[in-house]
């Protein structure tokens, strides 16, 4: 199987990747039954009045009567989370991998719910503490809670199975990080001259070498590099720029639900230094090549992507519209989903409640499905599973 085909059989490419269009119709479609479910919720516990009135309220009254948030308001409050996240994952001194999924895991989690129905304050703390134990960093939740002032450990498990289900049980997440490494070693190896091109790019490597001499200027810079040292660190400063692409904008726009891994991080290199992007993708694509000339169009609008990222730290504008949002979300959450400890304790309490296990009828027969699909898509890619050995 080749690499393109082994990315297509993993999970972030079947549930988690979308075009423009998709991602925008879910994330309305999920504003939508989260406002229904706001203001269905403070009719039923009869908030703000009495729900005769409510009930004989216009259609646009009965609109204005809770102010939820738009699907753009939605959005900016859990870029913030986002930028929280980092912020507390550099402060813990956690590696990148674990800042890096931390962070898919709210931006997924919050394509199929609202920040009205649960806040990403209370989720953001399970993301990264998920995160941790998935890429292999496991801390116990008594010391993780300890980093952070207020919060207990019921605090961070209480969501841990919601977050779970939001991610629709699957935990893998594929990082560029390993691609953009890659790349960057198989570049220093042609400056040596061992590196190798792709199988339609009839040159030696020596050849290689002496085109990678006359490679154009880097931005900001007015000559190109005269020696191999020269163009070995011209390669190092583009491979730390990319990096720096990856572990902030690559994270906080959209690129890992609309491109591949490999497509983020050749359009990471190609914003550090866009001769020596166009120079990697002519080792491993002919001159003439369709591929290529569609390849170049999806890089660049994928770094149009990240250049437009928002920055690490809110300017004056921005918090100004970030407190006005949450005042405004304090007025719209859902008041049935508020106490999450509450809930959790509940569930804990009182499992012959609803079906056996705390949990709506719909919800588990969702569940039992959830699991069935599962099952049935991991026996088409492994096979099924092996008799019993006879006794």
């Amino acid at each position: 199987m080749t690499e393109d085909e082994i990315y297509r059989t993993s999970t972030q490419y079947r549930l988690w990747s979308f075009t423009p269009e998709t991602l925008a119709s879910l994330r309305t479609t999920t504003n939508t039954v989260a406002a229904d479910g706001v203001r269905n919720a403070y009719r039923s516990l009869n908030v703000g009045g009495s729900s005769e009135n409510v009930a004989g309220e216009r259609d646009g009254e009965a609109e204005g009567y809770v102010d939820c948030l738009t699907v753009e308001e939605e959005q900016k409050i859990i870029s913030f989370y986002c930028r929280r996240t980092l912020e507390f994952v550099d402060f813990c001194e956690y590696p990148t991998n674990v800042k890096a999924t931390a962070v898919q895991y709210l931006k997924r989690f919050y394509l199929t719910n609202s920040p009205m129905t649960y806040h990403p304050k209370e989720i953001m703390p399970t993301a990264v503490y998920l995160a941790m134990k998935s890429e292999d960093n496991f801390h116990y939740v008594k010391s993780f809670a300890e980093k952070l002032p207020n919060i207990t450990t019921e605090d961070i498990l209480a969501p841990e199975f919601l977050l779970t289900q939001g991610l629709r049980f699957t935990f893998d997440v594929r990082h560029p990080f390993h691609g953009l490494e890659g790349g960057f070693m198989e570049l220093l190896a042609f400056t040596n001259g061992k590196g190798q091109c792709g199988p339609q790019v009839d040159k030696s490597s020596k050849e290689v070498r002496d085109d990678m001499m006359d490679i154009g200027p880097p931005p900001g810079a007015s000559a190109r590099a005269t020696n191999v040292k020269e163009l070995v660190a011209r390669i190092q400063k583009a491979h730390g720029k990319a990096k720096e692409i990856l572990k902030t904008s690559a994270l906080l726009t959209d690129a890992y639900f609309l491109y591949t891994p490999s497509q983020i991080w050749l359009s990471t290199l190609l914003l550090a230094d866009e001769p020596l992007a166009r120079f990697y993708i002519d080792t491993k694509l002919p001159v003439i090549s369709e591929m290529k000339a569609k390849l170049h169009t999806v890089l660049r609008n994928c770094a149009e992507i990240l250049r437009l990222s928002p920055t690490a730290q809110p300017d004056k504008e921005e918090k100004k519209e970030l407190k006005r949002i949450d005042k405004k979300l304090a007025q719209c959450r859902n008041p049935q989903k508020m106490d999450l400890v509450g809930i959790h304790k509940a569930q804990k309490r009182d499992p012959d409640q609803n079906g056996g296990n705390g949990l709506d009828e719909n919800i588990a027969k969702k569940r039992k499905l959830e699991r069935e699909t599962s099952m049935k898509e991991s026996e088409s890619l492994f096979g099924p599973a092996l008799p019993d050995k006879a006794s």
